[in-house]
């Protein structure tokens, strides 16, 4: 993991966060300085970040926002101080309302990046400055710690291609903590026919198949949806699973719900997660359990080998256009 401290400083009223990375300072000033890569780990997984405006310049203004699995969102914008190219750049961080106003009860931080070269590639040094012990507080209460952790821990995928991250290397499944699991696999083609093969019944009784032998008997998709599975001709092997959606951004993210049909107890939470680079895309799902022990249970199952199998299909479809 790239970051390598988290620091707070309630005396001089900073945060500071420290991170390595095995690329030149050329490439990780692209990634901060890029918006469409800003996007992929501006905010923690779960809570991806859209930039609507970036002027970044001194005198020029950058607006994001945040959006989390349920469709709360959280928006803020930077006012460019000032900017070294190459090197670094200062901005004053503010959480806004819809209309873009700075809220008055969160204080707004002044952000000081810098990037410097290293024997083994680059540093990223990141300075908050507060106006308060109790903005510092406040902002450390919300999670600023662990959330700027798990954002910045995201960025040594961006630093590589998409298929240098994940060419040849199938399914992978990686425990976040107790309750979230992150699943990503590469796909060969566009984003839009991922989509399409993600929401079009016609497309899903292809490849959302797992193992050999099944097929997809019941298939309903929309604001609802409804997958039932049957091994061959054995009406007694159905199972299936059910939920609502709750989130749509086509064709960039979906979240639904999810509940084995006829069973008691809580859903899973799933955020579909789409980005293209360069012809491929690269499919990131990322899973809410209730609790570490439905996790382990789930993914106990060799539910990873399963979707390994489905997305080889999907591979195959999306290639065939």
């Amino acid at each position: 993991m790239p970051v390598t401290d988290i620091s707070t400083d309630p005396e001089n009223l900073t945060m500071t966060l420290t991170a390595d990375f095995a690329a030149p300072v050329s490439r990780l000033w692209t990634a901060f300085t890029d918006p469409r890569q800003l996007e992929r780990f501006w905010g923690p997984p779960g809570w991806p970040a859209i930039f609507t405006a970036f002027d970044l310049r001194p005198g020029g203004r950058v607006d994001y926002r945040m959006t989390s699995p349920r469709g709360e969102s959280s928006r803020g914008s930077w006012e460019v101080l000032s900017v070294t190219d190459g090197s670094g750049f200062e901005v004053l961080d503010s959480f806004v309302d819809a209309d873009g106003n700075p809220m008055a009860e969160f204080p707004a931080m002044r952000m000081v990046f810098a990037f410097e070269g290293t024997d083994a590639g680059s540093r990223l040094t990141n300075v908050t400055y507060f106006t308060s012990a109790e903005a510092l507080e406040q902002v450390v209460a919300m999670g600023a710690i662990e959330g700027s952790r798990m954002a910045m821990n995201q960025l040594d995928a961006v630093l590589l291609s998409l298929r240098e991250y994940a060419q040849g290397k199938g399914t992978r499944t990686e425990i976040l903590d107790d309750q979230h699991v992150r699943i990503t696999r590469l796909v060969e083609g566009p984003r839009e026919l991922v989509w399409r093969a993600h929401h079009e019944p016609e497309l899903l009784r292809q490849w959302l198949l797992g193992p050999d032998g099944w097929q997809l008997v019941e298939c309903e998709t929309g604001d609802t949806y409804r997958y039932v599975w049957q091994q061959g001709d054995d009406e007694a092997s159905r199972f299936g699973f059910e939920g609502e959606t709750v989130l749509s951004d086509p064709t960039r993210r979906a979240v639904t719900t999810e509940k084995m049909i006829g069973m008691d107890g809580p859903s899973t939470l799933n955020d579909l997660q789409l980005y293209e680079e360069d012809g491929a895309t690269l499919i990131t799902l990322l899973i809410e359990y209730p609790d570490a022990a439905t996790r382990d249970m789930i993914l106990a199952t060799g539910m990873t080998d399963g979707m390994e199998t489905s997305y080889q299909r999907l591979e195959a479809l999306v290639a065939a256009g």
